[in-house]
């Protein structure tokens, strides 16, 4: 009988991606439809059923929808047969759930899995997140860093002026004094109205900037 590291593994690929795989067909028919809601509990209602047809002993962790009252896989939710390595799981259906809506491009199904007990349990609220790409010294940005630091040590690794930096900052209001700073360096910023997980997977294209 496999361990629990070779289940996991098989866990994160192709078992994963079939779980994703199901709550974006799901969302098909309902793109451009301009409702949220019918969307995203299309994904959620697949991204469950796949979920609990897997060999795991799953735990939501991380989900969203609390904040604003979406539906979702809550916190605390057990998925899976029951059986199989104990797994933590994180995830959002229908990230992008207006872009859904509206036929924009990024909206994307999300998961992550890791073995039971390694990752935060943690509430659906806002939280600062950076991400840079791939050949670039470990700690070369720093949330707890000023933005403009952060620009000028990513241009001096690159060995760029801070006017090659694009940076994707999601437009919020609270984003202001960001979105401020970065441009005082010189860099440019390409604004985005949601999707910031795919902003971040957009970070390994190097012809991104």
């Amino acid at each position: 009988m496999p361990n629990d590291a070779t289940m996991l593994s098989r866990i994160l690929t192709l078992e994963v991606a079939r779980v994703t795989e199901a709550a974006a067909v799901a969302c098909h028919d309902l793109i451009g439809r301009g409702d949220e809601k019918e969307a995203d509990q299309a994904a959620v209602d697949a991204m469950r059923r796949a979920l609990n047809n897997l060999m795991i002993q799953g735990t939501v962790v991380i989900g969203e929808g609390e904040r604003d009252e979406a539906p979702m896989l809550f916190i605390g939710e057990k998925v899976g047969t029951g059986e199989g390595p104990k797994v933590d799981i994180a995830l959002d259906p229908l990230e992008g759930t207006t872009l859904c809506a509206k036929a924009m491009p990024n909206s994307i199904a999300t998961i992550a899995v890791a073995e039971g007990g390694s990752l935060l349990h943690a509430p659906d609220v806002y939280m600062e997140k950076i991400a840079v790409g791939p050949g670039l010294p470990p700690g070369i940005v720093d949330l707890d860093a000023d933005p403009i630091e952060n620009i000028h040590a990513l241009a001096k690794a690159k060995n760029v002026d801070p006017k090659d930096i694009t940076a994707c900052i999601l437009d919020r209001p609270r984003h202001a004094e960001i979105i401020e700073k970065v441009r005082s360096t010189g860099a440019s910023i390409r604004l985005i109205s949601d999707g910031d997980v795919a902003g971040v997977i957009h970070t390994t294209d190097a012809s991104t900037g």
